[in-house]
């Protein structure tokens, strides 16, 4: 089993191959668990499952970073949305949306968890793709204080990082 492991960190990007799911834990700036989100390649993308749990009530707004950073207690370290393609912010942008954006906010319930599934095709789990999640040794899942407005660059007017989980083959 060690041996397969070393294996497979030796590979270079270009000749890894694309694992079919991924789950990365979220927490919060407490280092606290804040839930998971999965990451699984299908026919026009991946579908993402974000679970959220631990979270204060009302919609979040949750998008993929470009750098797989997690430092906690701002998360600036995760640097700007995912956008290799140079788009603008939100899926209501006349320009077009970063490949990190997601096309709704996520609801938290009065249970403080929440749950939201989407299909996005701006992403790929394919390390040799352009909009590959593992980009430059990856990137990361970033949950924001409020609701994303899914126009207003560059975050969507989502207000500040409360949670983050890194993105890594």
């Amino acid at each position: 089993m060690a041996a397969a492991m070393t294996a497979a960190v030796a590979q270079s990007p270009a000749t890894a191959t694309a694992p079919k799911q991924i789950k990365v834990k979220i927490l919060n700036s407490a280092g606290q668990d804040a839930g998971f989100a999965t990451f699984k390649t299908v026919k026009k993308g991946v579908k993402v499952k974000i679970e959220l749990q631990n979270l204060s009530f009302g919609p979040h707004a949750v998008h993929i970073h470009q750098n797989a950073v997690c430092d906690a207690p701002d998360f600036k370290g995760a640097g700007g949305h995912f956008n290799p393609d140079d788009k603008q912010h939100g899926y209501m942008n006349p320009m077009g949306h970063h490949n990190g954006d997601f096309p709704a906010s996520v609801s938290v319930g009065e249970d403080h968890t929440g749950e939201a599934t989407f299909v996005v095709h701006s992403i790929s789990l394919d390390p040799a793709a352009p909009n590959s999640l593992f980009l430059h040794g990856g990137t990361s899942i970033v949950v924001h204080e409020k609701a994303d407005d899914q126009k207003t660059n560059p975050s969507g007017e989502s207000g500040n990082r409360i949670a983050c989980g890194v993105i890594k083959q």
